[in-house]
């Protein structure tokens, strides 16, 4: 039985955009053409779909999803034992991350100082109270910092749980574009520009276009946030920078 790459797409979730491109640089070629020259997957390609798809969830760049698939002495358990070892490892990883924040969180919201250790726990070697005290001086006359300020103290454990899950959505969208090397200037990075937009004026603060490209250039120009984007996706912090200047342009057109 084969399946059209419409099907495909429907089934793991992926665009039609993303098979194409997946196609185009051997990655994942169907098993079956149709008469008309259409793409058809088979089990076995479903089945390579699903490894591939589990490691770009786990941050592997294609290159490096390819090499795992196509090594001639890897067997299918040795692929299963090593996607269960990492699924474990990121498990712990993330609990222990939610621990923290939730720490964090409940810790604020009682008006509790955190400890310099939970602030290492919580944070890493980024000092929060350094950059607070930065952000009030750049920003703390400022309308929209009232505003982030005034939010941010009514948001609940899970308003901020939506928040990250939202952010964390469009921070995928952007990185798999910029796997499909679409330009930045292109309707559909624009248009995930406008949404980052979007999300920063319905959870944070309303951010103009002008102000929002301004942003962009401070996600290049300032080492933390190109660092926070790099980890992410290699390339992603200068590739949302151009999509929202390009989104912005558009606006203001």
């Amino acid at each position: 039985m084969s399946y059209s790459v419409g099907q495909v797409a429907g089934f793991a979730g992926v665009t039609v955009r993303a098979l194409h491109h997946y196609d185009a640089i051997g990655l994942l070629a169907p098993s079956e053409r149709s008469r008309a020259g259409h793409r058809r997957y088979s089990d076995a390609d479903l089945d390579r779909l699903q490894q591939i798809l589990f490691y770009r969830e786990l941050g592997f760049p294609l290159d490096e999803v390819a090499a795992l698939l196509d090594d001639p002495d890897a067997d299918p358990r040795e692929h299963l034992r090593r996607r269960h070892d990492l699924l474990v490892a990121r498990i712990e990883k993330l609990q222990r991350m939610a621990e923290a924040v939730e720490h964090a969180m409940e810790a604020r919201s009682m008006g509790i100082e955190l400890t310099p250790e939970e602030k290492f726990e919580v944070f890493g070697d980024f000092d929060p109270d350094r950059y607070e005290e930065e952000v009030r001086r750049r920003w703390g006359g400022t309308e929209a910092y009232r505003q982030s300020q005034q939010r941010a103290a009514s948001y609940s454990k899970e308003d901020w749980k939506r928040i990250n899950e939202r952010m964390d959505a469009i921070h995928r969208r952007m990185a798999e574009l910029l796997d499909l090397q679409v330009p930045a200037d292109s309707e559909a990075a624009m248009d995930v520009a406008e949404e980052h937009r979007r999300f920063i004026c319905d959870s944070h603060y309303e951010c103009s276009h002008e102000m929002h490209a301004c942003l962009g250039r401070m996600y290049v120009d300032d080492p933390r946030f190109t660092a926070t984007y790099e980890k992410i996706r290699s390339g992603l912090a200068g590739y949302l920078r151009d999509a929202i200047k390009a989104n912005a342009a558009r606006h203001a057109a």
